[in-house]
């Protein structure tokens, strides 16, 4: 039997995708047909113009274009568009279990309420739910500081079924992970899962903040915990996750050249890393794409991206009933992929 191509390896591998920004698939099109819709000025003439913005030179310069961008949406009419869109590229890549992070205060401060934000999301969630397994991360922007955080989540309180964890996100170095540990103790309390970005351009003392005054569960990128020896063998021992994005990572120059990346170290290190689309459609690949650019990069074979895709479902918040399914249809593919290999 042939070996299916690597790309269509990579789609038929039952995966999740669990570090991923709603509001970062906004695609240049739905921007302008929202933007017409809603009768919002852009700072792009055109579809072309948009894509050309698109190269950016750190995490800010990102997140300038990111906010910008995300002016447009504001019905739920529009969140619906938005989900819908990712929804549908994430089944054609063999997401079996999305785990979405979305940034209210990036609406609220626009004067969206935030029902209007979650009840567009949910509608279309409700959908895709015989597709694939999905739940909200709700993410406080790091740069609005913590008292804004214990804000936020309180206006969230109406909502909280509807959410399965909360975030950290937003400009990074400055902002540390001790800042919000209230919004997080509440979070706690309310039973929902907790994870924070650390350590993408700030060092590893942000990964053991996020850890010990946060509680994270997992860790949002991570890829400078690589410069702690004892932060590594934490993971490790820990089982701790880190929710990679390697696209992303080279586009932000994190790392000059995705052949630079630290992913494959990491990974024969023991540490559970998984490979995520971040804001694909600023940074030009959703999750198949990146498992196939860092295969290549790193000289990642199938049986790696098979560990990968394990990693994924494992690091989960899925039950352990769900995850257990989601392992067992996991082999059952491989069993016949594979094959001829």
């Amino acid at each position: 039997m042939a070996a299916l191509p690597l790309t269509d390896f990579v789609r038929g591998l039952p995966k999740a995708e669990l570090h991923m920004h709603i509001e970062g698939t906004l695609e240049p099109e739905l921007m302008f047909e929202l933007a017409a819709k809603n009768r919002v000025e852009l700072p792009f003439a055109t579809v072309e113009d948009v894509r050309a913005a698109y190269e950016f030179d750190d995490l800010q310069s990102f997140l300038d274009i990111y906010y910008a961008g995300a002016a447009v949406l504001i019905t739920e009419e529009d969140f619906a568009a938005l989900m819908r869109g990712y929804l549908q590229r994430a089944v054609a890549d063999g997401v079996r279990h999305a785990e979405m992070f979305f940034d209210p205060q990036t609406h609220t401060q626009r004067g969206v309420d935030i029902g209007t934000v979650i009840r567009g999301f949910r509608s279309v969630m409700a959908e895709f739910e015989e597709q694939l397994s999905t739940g909200l991360i709700m993410c406080f922007l790091r740069h609005l500081g913590g008292k804004e955080a214990v804000a936020t989540f309180e206006a969230a309180r109406p909502y909280l079924d509807d959410l399965i964890g909360v975030g950290l996100d937003s400009s990074e170095v400055g902002n540390p992970p001790e800042l919000f540990v209230d919004a997080f103790a509440l979070a706690k309390e309310a039973g929902l899962h907790l994870t924070a970005h650390a350590a993408e351009e700030a060092g590893p003392d942000y990964v053991w903040g996020a850890l010990d005054a946060l509680g994270a569960e997992r860790i949002d990128h991570g890829v400078r915990a690589e410069e702690d020896e004892e932060l590594i063998e934490r993971l490790v021992s820990e089982g701790i996750a880190l929710t990679m994005c390697p696209i992303s990572n080279h586009k932000l120059q994190v790392f000059a050249e995705l052949a630079d990346h630290n992913l494959k170290r990491m990974m024969e290190r023991g540490v559970r890393v998984t490979i995520n689309s971040d804001d694909p459609a600023y940074f030009g690949g959703y999750v198949a794409q990146n498992y196939v650019e860092t295969a290549a990069a790193l000289g990642l074979d199938r049986g790696d991206l098979a560990q990968l895709a394990r990693n994924s479902i494992e690091a989960s918040f899925l039950d352990d009933a769900s995850r257990a399914e989601l392992v067992a249809e996991l082999d059952n593919y491989l069993t016949g992929a594979l094959t001829g290999l």
